[in-house]
């Protein structure tokens, strides 16, 4: 793994989905040995302007989880992001579709987010955008429920001894 690995969490405007994928992400590796600790993880969107405040229920929805995201700004997905990413994940199927048609070079590392999680249960996490705090909630639960698979994702595959 690189030293300054990076993870991309990605969805529409990155406001909402992926500035929450990313700050829970985040928490779970800070508490992993190394290499894993050290691994940086940054939210983009596929449709975000840049400089966006992210909104007040995501915030909220962390909170109540002990993380916080209140400073989070938006930042449109670039290439440049693509590039360094060890890992890109997604929210839904249509952003991954996105991402393979707009990339200058798609990735190869291009995942859902609940991708990795055993077979039962939905792979994509609904926007709750202008819904109330439950709706904001029940995203953020589904994302938790998804770090154990993300994080022994990252262990096999990432953090792999160097040759």
């Amino acid at each position: 793994m690189p030293a300054s690995a990076t993870v991309l969490v990605v969805c529409t405007a990155n406001i909402c989905r992926s500035p929450m994928g990313a700050g829970l992400l985040q928490h779970a590796l800070a508490a992993q040995p190394e290499p894993l600790r050290s691994i940086k993880v940054v939210s983009a969107g596929v449709a975000a302007r840049g400089g966006e405040r992210v909104s007040e229920n995501s915030v909220i929805a962390l909170k109540k989880a002990g993380i916080d995201i209140a400073r989070h700004v938006s930042r449109p997905l670039t290439d440049a992001l693509l590039e360094e990413a060890v890992a890109v994940l997604c929210m839904t199927e249509s952003h991954r579709a996105m991402i393979q048609l707009q990339a200058e070079t798609p990735p190869r590392n291009l995942f859902l987010f609940r991708e990795f999680m055993p077979q039962r249960g939905d792979k994509e996490i609904a926007d709750p955008y202008g819904g109330p705090l439950k709706v904001y909630e029940a995203a953020r639960d589904e994302m938790v429920e998804a770090i154990p698979s993300l994080l022994e994702f990252l262990k096999t595959r990432l953090a792999a001894p160097r040759a």
